[in-house]
């Protein structure tokens, strides 16, 4: 996944997550750390810290590792597996253990200025879409 690579520092967003009907059900903003170790359990490492407008925040981390060609990660919110295709647009397969029946399907596009992203994710809760997922980032390290 040579072009994972490109995703590597700190990335600051806005994340909207929209219902069906398109009424918008939650926004934060969200600082994102991606790293790449040298060495260790996991091939990446994310950091994330959202932040509501009301004044809730909440922080999380979690690795993943690369085998059979794509990144793989196993944590206690979440399972699965994430690929990137030919034009380099990172793709991610993740169910949810915390809300079982739900999953969603990931696309993180990275602008060609190499500073700004966006990420749409597509959820399913027993195979019927029922959210989205609108991410907009830019890079600030």
């Amino acid at each position: 996944m040579p072009n994972m690579l490109r995703h590597e520092g700190k990335w600051e967003g806005t994340y909207r997550h929209i219902d069906r009907d398109g009424t918008l059900v939650d926004q934060h903003e969200m600082t994102t750390l991606c790293e790449f170790p040298a060495g260790g359990e996991f091939a990446y490492v994310q950091h994330n810290h959202l932040r509501w407008t009301d004044g809730r925040e909440l922080k999380r981390s979690f690795g993943g590792a690369f085998r059979d060609g794509l990144l793989r990660w196993d944590t206690d919110r979440f399972a699965g597996y994430g690929w990137e295709t030919r034009e380099g647009v990172v793709m991610l397969k993740l169910d949810r253990k915390d809300e079982p029946g739900v999953h969603f399907i990931e696309m993180i596009t990275l602008g060609s200025d190499n500073r700004t992203r966006a990420r749409t994710w597509q959820w399913f809760r027993n195979g019927v879409p029922f959210r989205r997922t609108l991410c907009d980032e830019w890079r600030v390290t």
